[in-house]
């Protein structure tokens, strides 16, 4: 394997001294700046430097780019396998779809001889995160991993864009297959929230909306426990506090994000579904436990060998705001724990898609979670 990268300001810039040969590149992922990544340019000169190469990517909260978060609008990284491959799968959808029928097209436009595993970058706000990890559960029946995330958009929450073998669109989620024997490929996420406080019951809720807790208006309550910090909640301090849900007490818990208040409803709005009949738990974490966090995911990964590698990192929103300056830091972690040989790329997300462990091959959707997904070749 192959790769190099580059990054945009104001023009493309190779980060990388050796080049690969263009027709040799099989796959280019990009990650950016909202207002950058959908002008059909990007789009165009990516393709023009490599033709035959499949082009993705999406807006994002942040770009990841090796061990460190990169300043430049845009970074991309090209990818050459010697002897695997890759596939590509597109869908748009609109608005009232059946998105989990979306999501399990998509999965299925891949050819399943050879698949190795799937990493699918989705449109963020109008897609269910949700949906589409249990769509693509149905399709590989969860004997095949499925990573990747939902597109960011910084903190402004506005506008997702995903690009897919043309220029950026909105409302658009691509899968991308890896096939070969010569491939090996590991996956990890964690998170390094506590929970605090009593466990509640979602008594009522619709999708991704809660309206209340304990039979109590969800923000009311929600305000009561955050005390001094409820203040901010309309600049995006929910974000620091989300809460661990599950169907059974005993179950393994899932971390959603608390993205938006409704003060008239007095309701929550998370970044995936929250059954009603859950449990729930409030959240809060510390700078330390992030970074912690972000090694013991690392620590999950199976060094295969020690040629150049890649790998796709898809960190939340969430974990960015807290770390603030230090975001460096838990990516610097990483790249400590998995080694010089692999090559980081990656963004801050609205939300992770990834099975619990290599082990469990359901994918879920997690918020407030390091996901890392390293591709070897042998």
């Amino acid at each position: 394997m192959l790769t190099e990268t580059l990054t945009y300001t104001t023009q493309w810039q190779h980060t990388t001294i050796e080049k690969i040969p263009q027709e040799k590149v099989n796959i280019v992922f990009i990650f950016g700046e909202r207002e950058i990544i959908k002008k059909s340019i990007v789009y165009e000169e990516i393709k023009a430097l490599y033709p035959k190469a499949d082009i993705i990517g999406c807006s994002s909260s942040g770009n990841i780019l090796d061990d460190e978060l990169s300043s430049a609008s845009l970074v991309a990284t090209a990818v050459s396998f010697e002897q695997g491959s890759v596939q590509v799968s597109i869908k748009d959808f609109d608005e009232g779809d059946d998105l989990l029928k979306v999501s399990n097209e998509v999965v299925n436009g891949l050819s399943k001889e050879g698949l190795k595993h799937i990493f699918i970058l989705s449109e963020g706000l109008n897609m269910n995160g949700s949906s589409l990890a249990q769509g693509a559960n149905y399709a590989v029946e969860s004997k095949i991993a499925v990573t990747g995330g939902l597109a960011g958009d910084g903190t402004n929450f506005q506008e997702t864009w995903v690009i897919a073998n043309e220029k950026a669109k909105q409302n658009r989620v691509v899968a991308v297959g890896f096939y070969g024997d010569s491939l090996s490929i590991e996956s990890a996420c964690y998170g390094g929230w506590n929970e605090f406080g009593m466990l509640r019951k979602i008594t009522k809720s619709k999708d991704n909306i809660v309206y209340k807790i304990d039979g109590k208006p969800a923000l009311a309550l929600y305000k009561k426990y955050l005390g001094e910090y409820a203040k901010d909640l309309a600049d995006g301090s929910a974000l620091d506090f989300p809460m661990n849900i599950r169907a059974n007490v005993d179950d393994t818990p899932i971390t959603r994000s608390v993205l938006s208040v409704d003060e008239e409803r007095q309701s929550l709005i998370f970044a995936g579904d929250v059954p009603e009949g859950s449990f729930a738990k409030l959240m809060r974490t510390s700078v330390d436990d992030l970074i912690d966090g972000s090694e013991t995911a690392a620590k999950q990964i199976r060094k295969i060998n020690d040629k150049t590698a890649l790998g796709l990192v898809v960190s939340c929103v969430g974990r960015r705001l807290v770390l603030k300056q230090l975001t460096d830091e838990e990516l610097e972690i990483i790249k400590d724990t998995l080694g010089e040989n692999i090559n980081l790329v990656g963004f801050y997300s609205y939300g992770e898609l990834a099975p619990f462990s290599n082990e469990l091959l359901s994918c879920k959707l997690h918020n407030q979670t390091m996901t890392l997904t390293a591709i070897y070749e042998d």
